[in-house]
């Protein structure tokens, strides 16, 4: 198999002041335009840990080839 890129980003904000999340745009080598899908998790660090450890195993579980 290929090596692959995940691509992600994290940003810690206040609970309260998010209004608004959008997916992000990533520009391919052969130009062609992709997107991701962006995920928010609230709650304490360790909820936070815990919901993004869970998230992570659920990704790759759509991937069982890898």
């Amino acid at each position: 198999m290929a090596n692959l890129t995940l691509v992600y980003g994290m940003r810690l904000l206040p609970a309260d002041e998010v209004a608004e999340v959008g997916d992000a745009p990533v520009k391919l080598k052969n130009g062609n335009d992709a997107r991701v899908t962006m995920h928010v998790l609230e709650g304490s660090r360790e909820q936070i840990e815990a919901q993004l450890k869970m998230s992570l195993d659920a990704f790759f579980d759509f991937y069982p080839e890898i």
